[in-house]
């Protein structure tokens, strides 16, 4: 999941209740911009993360 190109995938679940959702590449993206990968390792949010 290190593609250069992972930010293209297409989201295919939003929960914004939730404040994320699930690409097809199956990167979970959170609304603070943190990451979830398929394969356990997570990438924390950045300090200029989205507007509340």
């Amino acid at each position: 999941m290190d593609a250069p190109d992972r930010e293209a995938a297409r989201l295919v679940a939003y929960h914004p209740e939730q404040g994320w959702g699930l690409l097809c590449n199956g990167v979970v993206c959170f609304d603070d911009c943190g990451e979830l990968l398929p394969d356990g390792r997570s990438i924390p949010a950045y300090a200029g993360g989205a507007a509340a």
